[in-house]
Parts: structure tokens; C-alpha cells; sequence
């Protein structure tokens, strides 16, 4: 009898635990179980989708250079105990999605071990170290995009590229719940999935919550953290700033854990940290503010580093080409830049019939077709799969 195949998923962060648990779930539609072993690096979702957790990857979703120091013999002891395992059992395949800085190297390691590679959801070659493509191209068999502009990016490299679709589109649209419906006075805080990102971007966020409250009595307020640790961090903050505004009027202000699907049907208007959740909030139909910041040193850096591509560093304007969420970065994360424009973007406001004709626009570009995406990613892993057993390029 043939041995299954043993096919493992890497994902380093919570966005890409979701698609790898999407991945996983079309894998086993499509193959028996008898004949399909899924491992890898992931979290909850993952784990939910039946995937063989090696390595919990729910707290490595770290950013920047400051960061990754921190952790980084964690990292060299995860890395250096993988490619020993890989060594030993020989996957398949193994499928990197994003996770650059821990995945581009991981690919290299296989490469050379001769364990096909298939990456998917590109890492961001566009806005940083454009030298990265000619290894991509050299370690990975297939690269999977989720983006239109990428098959252009990568052209003429020799890289075998193919636009599969964004798996947000499927996942949104699945949460499709006649009970939900958007309230107009309904603010969702979106501060990040990561500590870094909360400790940073919370405050800022309730501090335009407390002025847009004096101007509109009626608005209230929701905190969406993705899971327990991010929630009592939300806690402690959000106290903090009611004992700081004690004299003040603020606004009802809720916080809610592992809501965020429910929150983005149901808010009006929202205020979120850069990443995936801005895409996802594009196809979800709710106009955003989008902030971000980094540790000081790690924005030095990159500003020499990164390049914004086509101007933009939210990925909805990236897709657009065009600025449909206004974005503002590091010393730009103020209440006097913040204000002015969620209030542009509240039911009534002069920008808000624009941003949702641009979010729509921009969820048909994301759409592959017919098929959804997570299942166009498991065709092409079969695919891959099959042809390295039978010997055929």
C-alpha cells in the first residue's frame, strides 16, 4: 500500500494560522484520509482543522528588528529542530505561508535537502529587500499569490507563479448571517493582534473615542481583541485611561474576545492596525482609519529599508492603487490626524460613499473565479505532490 503523503503547513502568525487551517480543511475534502498526513507550525485554528501542531506558533508573531532580537534563540531552537525533523521523515512538500524572515531561510534549508517548497501568500518583496526574489525563485517549486498585482512582480524571474485567490474573500463571505446587522453608531477599535502593536495603538485609539464621543453622544464603542492574552492586555489599558479621564465624559466602551467576524458585520465605522484585518474589514464592507507604529529604533530602520509600493503601506490601497482607507504611521498616530478623518468615514460623512464603491472594487479583484481560493491552493499542493512521486516535472 502507498504511504500517505505527509504534506506540512508553516504559519508564524494568526492571519496565516487562519489560511493554513482553510488549506488543510480542502486538502482533506480532496484526499482520503488514509492517504493524507498534515503537519506543522500553526495555532488553534490549525490544530482545529486536524493539523498535527510540531511547533505552536501563536506567540512568535512578532515585528521588527528590536523585536526579533528578543526571541531570537527561540526562533534558532524551532528552526534548527525542524529541519532535523524534516531530514527525518522528508514531507512531500512543505507549504511556507508569509513568515519571511523565519520561512525564506526555512526554504533555503529544504532546498538543499531536496524537500519540495511551495510558498503561499507571498512574502511583501515589493516594499522590502527586492533581493530576496532571485532565492525565492531559486528555492521554491511553486509560489501561490493572493494579490493581483504579484504575478507582475515576480515576472521573469523563473519563478513558477500563480494567483489563486484571496482566501478572505471565501471566509467573509461564508459568515454571510441575516441576524447581523451594521449599526451606524457602532465604533470598532481594532489595535492589533500582537502586545506590541496594542501597547502602542490603544491608547491613541480611545483618546479619538473620548473626543468623537464629545461631538457625537450617541456613538459607542467596541475593543476587539482575537484572543485572552491580547483581552486583559485591552483591560488594563482601557483602566488606565478611564483613571486618567476621570473628570471626563467617555463613551460606552466594550471589550469582546474572539469576536472580531461578529464586530466587523455589526460596527459602522472602524479605527484598525495595519494588516490582514484591513483586507478583511475591505471585504466585510466596513470603512477604516488605519494606523500603525514601531518601536522607535525598528522605525529607523525601516525606513531605509522598505520602499512603500505604489506610496502605501495599508494593503487595501496597495490592491486599489488608490488611498481608500487614510493611513497614518508613527508620529502621524495622533488624535489631531485621527478625528478629522474617522469622522470623514461615519454613516453621513463626506468620504464614506466613496470608501465602500473602492471596498467593493477591491474584494472583485481579490475573487480567483468560480473556485475559492483555499481550495485552488489545495489543487496546486496535490498537484505538486503527485508529480514528485511519479517522477514527472
Amino acid at each position: 500500500m502507498e504511504k500517505p503523503y505527509n504534506i506540512w503547513i508553516f504559519a508564524g502568525e494568526s492571519s496565516g494560522d487562519i489560511y493554513g487551517a482553510e488549506l488543510a480543511c480542502e486538502l482533506r475534502k480532496k484526499l482520503p484520509a488514509e492517504k493524507l498526513r498534515i503537519a506543522g507550525m500553526g495555532g488553534e485554528k490549525m490544530r482545529g482543522a486536524g493539523v498535527e501542531i510540531m511547533v505552536d506558533s501563536t506567540e512568535l508573531g512578532v515585528v521588527g528588528c528590536v523585536e526579533i532580537m528578543k526571541h531570537i534563540f527561540v526562533f534558532i531552537r524551532i528552526f534548527l529542530s525542524l529541519v532535523k525533523r524534516a531530514e527525518k521523515e522528508r514531507p512531500d512538500a512543505v507549504v511556507l505561508i508569509d513568515y519571511p524572515g523565519f520561512n525564506i531561510r526555512f526554504a533555503k534549508q529544504m532546498f538543499k535537502r531536496n524537500i519540495p517548497v511551495i510558498w503561499y501568500i507571498s512574502p511583501q518583496v515589493w516594499a522590502w529587500r527586492k533581493s530576496n526574489i532571485p532565492k525565492l525563485a531559486a528555492w521554491c517549486r511553486k509560489m501561490m499569490v493572493i494579490f493581483p498585482f504579484e504575478p507582475q512582480v515576480y515576472k521573469g524571474t523563473g519563478l513558477d507563479i500563480e494567483f489563486v485567490g484571496h482566501p478572505l474573500v471565501d471566509i467573509v463571505k461564508s459568515r454571510n448571517e441575516e441576524s447581523l446587522k451594521r449599526d451606524p453608531s457602532l465604533v470598532a477599535l481594532l489595535p492589533g493582534s500582537r502586545t506590541h502593536e496594542v501597547t502602542r495603538l490603544l491608547q491613541p485609539m480611545l483618546e479619538t473615542a473620548r473626543l468623537l464621543y464629545n461631538e457625537r453622544r450617541e456613538l459607542r464603542f467596541v475593543i476587539s481583541a482575537p484572543r485572552e492574552k491580547i483581552s486583559k492586555l485591552c483591560e488594563g489599558i482601557l483602566e488606565k485611561f478611564k483613571a486618567e479621564h476621570v473628570a471626563d465624559a467617555l463613551p460606552e466602551i466594550k471589550i469582546f474576545c474572539g469576536a472580531t467576524p461578529r464586530i466587523l458585520k455589526e460596527a459602522g465605522t472602524g479605527i484598525a492596525a495595519s494588516g490582514t484585518v484591513t483586507v478583511e474589514c475591505a471585504i466585510a464592507g466596513l470603512p477604516l482609519v488605519v494606523v500603525y507604529k514601531l518601536n522607535s529604533l525598528t522605525f529607523k530602520l525601516a525606513r531605509i529599508f522598505i520602499t512603500l509600493f505604489r506610496g502605501f503601506f495599508t494593503m487595501v490601497n496597495i490592491i486599489a492603487n488608490k488611498t481608500v482607507f487614510e493611513e497614518f504611521v508613527q508620529f502621524q498616530v495622533t488624535t489631531e490626524n485621527l478625528l478629522p478623518a474617522i469622522k470623514k468615514i461615519l454613516p453621513g460623512g463626506e468620504r464614506r460613499n466613496y470608501v465602500e464603491e473602492e471596498m467593493e472594487d477591491v474584494t472583485k479583484a481579490l475573487s480567483s473565479g468560480s473556485e475559492i481560493a483555499s481550495s485552488n491552493a489545495a489543487k496546486v499542493c496535490i498537484d505538486l505532490m503527485e508529480k514528485g512521486r511519479t517522477g514527472k516535472k
